[in-house]
């Protein structure tokens, strides 16, 4: 009697293995599948979201060249204080770390960009934002 089992389970071990091969060689593809289509959406999230951040930074960048601009060709076009938070948000964009997108502080940097932003519209009395596109009420 004790022959029996053990034949049965030398006749099955095979399936079970098969079974085992079967499933590691599909869990080995689906990974090496999901590795490669994952690397790809990551790409485009990635160039999605660099543009993004260009158009951002790129509206702010051209919105302080037509204020240093006014600067240039007027010294009393805006109070000091104005004048001061220009040369701040100047500093903070020039500061974003373009090539450094996994930056800790990168965020925080953005921000500050759209704070001091927000701050020098709101004291030059103009509604000018950007969300994604330009929005103008003035």
């Amino acid at each position: 009697m004790d022959q029996q089992p053990k034949i049965e389970a030398d006749f099955l071990d095979p399936t079970l293995l098969l079974g085992e091969t079967h499933y590691q060689e599909g869990y080995k593809n689906g990974y090496n599948d999901g590795l490669a289509s994952g690397k790809e959406e990551g790409r485009h999230v990635g160039l999605k979201m660099g543009f993004q951040v260009g158009e951002e930074l790129g509206f702010f960048q051209g919105c302080l060249d037509v204020w240093t601009s006014a600067i240039l060709i007027d010294q009393n076009a805006f109070s000091a204080r104005v004048r001061k938070n220009i040369e701040q948000l100047a500093a903070l964009v020039g500061s974003y770390p373009l090539s450094d997108p996994e930056n800790e502080h990168i965020q925080d940097v953005m921000e500050k960009i759209r704070l001091k932003f927000r701050v020098i519209t709101a004291s030059l009395g103009v509604k000018l934002e950007y969300e994604g596109h330009l929005t103008s009420s003035k």
